[in-house]
């Protein structure tokens, strides 16, 4: 059914385009040859629909790409895909939805949320973002940069402006099925307050995770407040007895990932977060509006390749 609408998109377009016609030409054309359409094959091919069919053969002019994108994915699917301007941000929500095999609700509800725009990869030059996802889609490699988020949406927790670390992380625990569906798919809890004892001193990490296609623990700290410096060697202590103690053979380095309800972006880079395995993410327990959110992450984008033009530039 997908080949069969991509084919009548393409020859539609064909057709008005070989022509020379005119927009409103072929906006003639589309109004009259829809209507000969429903009345003789039904409501599939009403005028919306018709229109979306040419628009699918605009964005995959490629055939060999559509045959390859109609085995892993459903026309419901792809009616989500085909209005993604950008392609970048389509091959990523292709190959997600591929790699975690999401239903076209979850689809919607990815895209809805601004995943692209909140998935650390939307950050990096534009040849980085080409190659990790080719390496996903041919080698099945995935990038940390496509797994973990920045921020994380936890409304769903029913928290109110006041609240303690302890409160954050026992309606993380009572609402785990919905954390883990924010966290993403392949991750698997494995423990709450994960005691470590040195020198007959206990020290816990708040929530201990392990991702399946990473293959590596990771270690969530929650915090209230802005991140700090002293975060990062606490976290640095958690996940170097992660690595000695906790780490078996054939899994990968641990990655911390420090939750903070606010971070300053140069304080962070600075510390060099990433050459210690360390994440750090705003969390947001109270959403903005749609419209407010969108353009704080487009502004948040547009500040990380601002500053990898300017190091470019030196």
């Amino acid at each position: 059914m997908s080949m069969l609408y991509w084919q009548i998109g393409k020859r539609i377009n064909q057709e008005i385009e070989n022509k020379n016609h005119s927009e409103k030409y072929g906006k003639q054309i589309v109004a009259t040859l829809w209507r000969q359409l429903e009345k003789e094959y039904g409501t599939s091919f009403s005028e919306k629909n018709l229109r979306r069919m040419m628009q699918f053969a605009e964005v995959f002019p490629d055939e060999k790409i559509v045959v390859s994108l109609m085995r892993q994915l459903s026309w419901s699917h792809i009616k989500i895909l085909i209005p993604i301007e950008e392609s970048l941000k389509r091959e990523f929500y292709i190959e997600m939805c591929i790699l975690e095999k999401w239903s076209v609700r979850v689809f919607q509800e990815r895209i809805q949320s601004l995943l692209y725009e909140r998935t650390a990869i939307s950050k990096k030059p534009e040849l980085t973002i080409r190659q990790d996802l080719e390496l996903l889609k041919n080698e099945q490699k995935l990038n940390p940069d496509l797994v973990f988020r920045d921020p994380y949406f936890l409304d769903f927790l029913g928290l109110g402006d006041l609240y303690s670390e302890k409160d954050l992380e026992t309606s993380i625990i009572a609402e785990l099925q919905r954390f883990l569906i924010e966290l993403g798919s392949d991750f698997a809890f494995l423990s709450r307050q994960k005691q470590i004892s040195i020198d007959n001193r206990d020290y816990y990490i708040d929530l201990l995770f392990y991702h399946r296609r990473l293959k590596c623990l990771v270690a969530i700290d929650l915090k209230i407040g802005e991140f700090e410096a002293s975060y990062k060697g606490q976290m640095e202590f958690y996940l170097r007895y992660l690595e000695k103690y906790e780490q078996v053979e054939g899994e990968n380095t641990p990655i911390g990932l420090i939750l903070c309800t606010g971070k300053n972006e140069e304080h962070v880079e600075l510390m060099q977060l990433d050459k210690s395995n360390i994440r750090v993410a705003d969390y947001m327990t109270i959403l903005p509006s749609q419209k407010i959110l969108r353009e704080k992450l487009h502004r948040a984008v547009e500040i990380a390749h601002q500053k990898l033009n300017a190091k470019n530039d030196e």
